[in-house]
């Protein structure tokens, strides 16, 4: 209707994707400080509002608009995961965050199908308008169903985004966490930006409706989001975090050969959805063990990283489908789970806590004279050495004649210099 080009629809997805991180930056840190119940209902209401303008939208730049709004407010999504996670015991939380990510997930597989079924049986219009109408329900139906959840922290709204930025220097696992998702999310994003394009082009000539159908292939991923949770408790974090780098990557295989073959794209989709659901709720285990208090700040450093991967993706994707063609998208798609395989690699294979899955979290155990060279070799800005890493709290040390144990709370330098 408006008559605008490919590369400026692929522009929107693109622009919402950063919107969203923006949100995740901004708004979900505030989970920590105000009441959860309260903080999603009047996101969810914005929410609607910004979609019903979308769907009244009589120029580009008014959709565009609303779409910002929309994708900075339906970080919602990323709030009720850590409120889940910090309802449910030490012991059954991975299993829980897999089960919400698996109904999340689902969801999004379906609405795929949804909107384009819709989309092509009564107009984009209703895609909005209905999805208005929804969210509103659900706002409503969440404030009646959710507990209250009192803040975690006093801190004012200023302090909580410097505490956020301060914990990627902190937790060195949440930039590992984050880049590892932002590269498989970004072969996921590049992947289903442009297979539209080729769905609806002349290898196959589907229609809208075609196109949304076959994102149902998608669901058959869904069912592993349950068992990853519990692999995830059990440990096997490390590696199954390298079988789903190489699962994201190896998806291009049948990608590549499925320009012409249905069949193929359909197990090149179920390979992908299977590598990034591995990925994030490992990931989210990892990140809600790093501090109960800062859960929802956890969270939107670790999602905002990765969405930015998505969005790169979808831009690079988007462009590389101009350049080159369908086989250019699906050598992107394979190199970005590659590059973060190196960086896995990187990772000491050892220094892993029990159902963490990644090093950065580990104590260090061992004799206290290796402890004692660590530290000494440590450049800690805020802990110059080991008394002043007790007094501040970062360390703890419980030694004996033969043995020294230091636990993290956590260790930021020595993290990210020697493990």
């Amino acid at each position: 209707m408006f008559q605008v080009s490919t590369t400026t629809a692929g522009a929107l997805v693109t622009v919402t994707q950063i919107d969203y991180v923006l949100g995740m930056l901004f708004l979900v840190p505030r989970g920590d400080r105000v009441e959860k119940r309260r903080l999603v209902a009047l996101l969810l209401a914005v929410t609607s509002l910004a979609m019903a303008v979308a769907s009244a939208a009589t120029g580009f730049p008014i959709l565009l608009l609303a779409s910002l709004v929309s994708g900075a407010t339906s970080v919602v999504a990323q709030i009720l995961v850590p409120f889940a996670a910090s309802l449910a015991p030490d012991h059954a939380r991975g299993r829980i965050v897999g089960r919400v990510m698996a109904g999340l997930l689902t969801g999004i597989l379906l609405s795929r199908t949804l909107r384009s079924l819709a989309a092509g049986a009564a107009g984009w219009r209703v895609v909005y308008l209905g999805s208005a109408v929804l969210t509103a329900l659900l706002a409503l139906a969440l404030h009646l169903a959710l507990p209250q959840h009192a803040p975690t922290t006093d801190l004012s709204y200023h302090h909580v985004l410097r505490s956020t930025v301060r914990l990627v220097h902190t937790h060195p696992a949440l930039l590992r966490r984050g880049l590892y998702q932002a590269a498989v999310f970004g072969s996921f994003s590049a992947f289903w930006t442009t297979l539209s394009f080729l769905l609806t082009g002349p290898a196959f000539g589907y229609p809208a409706s075609g196109v949304g159908l076959f994102a149902l292939v998608g669901a058959g991923g869904v069912a592993v989001a349950p068992l990853v949770g519990r692999w995830a408790v059990r440990g096997l974090g490390r590696p199954m975090t390298v079988a789903a780098l190489l699962l994201g990557a190896l998806a291009a295989l049948p990608a590549g050969f499925g320009g012409h073959n249905i069949a193929l794209l359909a197990l090149a989709a179920i390979l992908l959805d299977v590598a990034v659901q591995t990925t994030l709720i490992l990931g989210q285990h990892v990140v809600y063990q790093l501090d109960p208090s800062a859960h929802a700040r956890l969270n939107s450093v670790f999602i905002a990283i990765f969405l930015a991967g998505g969005a790169l993706g979808s831009q690079l994707g988007t462009l590389a489908y101009r350049a080159g063609g369908w086989w250019a998208v699906t050598v992107l798609g394979a190199s970005l789970p590659l590059l973060a395989l190196l960086n896995w690699a990187t990772e000491h294979p050892y220094a892993t806590p029990r159902g963490s899955g990644d090093p950065a979290a580990r104590p260090f155990v061992g004799s206290s004279a290796a402890l004692s060279t660590i530290l000494a070799r440590s450049t800690w800005r805020t802990c110059p050495d080991a008394d002043a890493a007790v007094r501040s709290g970062h360390l703890r040390v419980a030694s004996s004649s033969t043995t020294a144990t230091a636990v993290a709370r956590p260790i930021p330098r020595l993290s990210s210099s020697y493990w």
